[in-house]
């Protein structure tokens, strides 16, 4: 019998549904696929039908029984918001053609550009049974899902390369973009880092850095249970400010940075800004044991290249005094190659079943992906890293 034969797929309309140390076993340590991040987003109201995106996990097992082998988180959602790969144009084009395109299924972390797996799978299986397998099967669940439901599409965003690949053999086309990338070399110190730099970049990194910080403004770096009530609410205003210039709403709401605070510490790196005995900015962080995942900036006052600063440069310097490989810097920003962050492939998956906008997609993709490659070529062409 066929190893795909032998599992069986659930669906779970709450993370909480499903026991936390089962999921987190399989997760790894990317703080985003962690069962508290999912657990807080749901909990505190981010993440629900109310919102748009109603909990719809798959759970994969073997026939004969209930212990979990593999999961997705996926959702059921009413719009497009808080995604990051942005398909409106495809919900306009399928819906002028007299479509419904949502409801649609939505295979990420919600309000998260953070690449990570989404096709759950450990290596304790059954003899029988492969990781590659499982992850075919929760692939297979939420093609089927679609299907029983008179769905127009589902997505999984900000998969790693080799489940996008796997995907694509099950029949989902391929969507790729670009993000920016901090690598460690080895660095010891921030230095080196700069060591690394032609001399007018490292010249633009020092004057940036001397005057952020000119001002008198002082970068203060909590961790985990050093985090109080009254810092995440600072910081929540910052975020709110930075959501209310940038996108009209803010998709996280106080409750929320409080739970992660409580549940999830030892992942959490807050940056804050003071100056005059007050806080006037800060940045958000989660890390993993290898990378620095930077989240949500926001400020109360404005000051020159304190976003840089804060964002970018503490990064670093934080990623090479713990030994961090990498540092991500979430989603768009050219500006940010110039800061020795480099262009990285992102990589989404789609199901689509209607033949005619299959093709249409396909299309559209085949040519997207030729500009992207195009633009990263460009842009490694114009790293700040000295010439070899």
């Amino acid at each position: 019998m066929p190893e795909d034969q032998l599992l069986k797929a659930q669906i779970h309309s709450s993370i909480t549904d499903i026991p936390a140390d089962g999921w987190n076993r399989l997760a790894g340590d990317n703080p985003f696929l962690q069962h508290a991040f999912f657990a807080a987003l749901e909990q505190s109201g981010c993440a629900t039908a109310k919102t748009g995106w109603q909990p719809f996990h798959i759970q994969v097992n073997a026939e004969d029984s209930d212990a979990a082998l593999g999961f997705m988180p996926l959702y059921v959602k009413s719009h497009s918001a808080g995604e990051y790969v942005f398909d409106h144009a495809w919900a306009n084009a399928f819906e002028n053609a007299g479509g419904s395109y949502y409801p649609k299924l939505q295979s990420s972390v919600p309000f998260t550009p953070v690449t990570g797996a989404r096709l759950l799978a450990g290596k304790e299986a059954p003899a029988s049974v492969t990781p590659a397998s499982i992850k075919r099967a929760l692939l297979h669940a939420a093609s089927a899902a679609t299907l029983e439901h008179g769905l127009a599409s589902a997505h999984i965003t900000f998969l790693q390369q080799a489940e996008a690949e796997a995907a694509e053999k099950e029949g989902y086309l391929i969507r790729t973009d670009q993000q920016f990338h901090w690598q460690n070399d080895d660095y010891s110190y921030f230095d080196d880092f700069l060591e690394q730099l032609s001399s007018r970049k490292r010249k633009q990194i020092k004057k940036e850095r001397r005057t952020a910080l000119g001002s008198g403004i002082e970068i203060v770096t909590l961790e985990g249970h050093e985090i109080e009530p009254e810092h995440w609410d600072a910081f929540f205003g910052f975020y709110m400010d930075t959501s209310a210039r940038k996108w009209g709403q803010a998709y996280l709401n106080l409750d929320f940075f409080h739970r992660i605070g409580k549940t999830m510490p030892q992942n959490i790196v807050l940056m804050l800004c003071k100056l005059e005995g007050r806080y006037i900015a800060g940045a958000l962080n989660f890390k993993s044991k290898d990378t620095l995942y930077g989240r949500y900036w926001g400020c109360v006052e404005d000051h020159p290249c304190l976003h840089f600063e804060t964002c970018y440069y503490q990064a670093i310097d934080y990623a090479i005094k713990h030994g961090m490989k990498s540092v991500e810097a979430g989603a768009q920003g050219p500006h940010k190659l110039a800061r020795g962050y480099s262009p990285t492939l992102t990589y989404s998956a789609h199901f689509i079943p209607n033949p005619g906008f299959k093709q249409a997609v396909a299309t559209f993709l085949s040519h997207e992906r030729e500009g992207v490659d195009e633009e990263v070529d460009y842009l490694k062409g114009h790293s700040p890293f000295k010439k070899q």
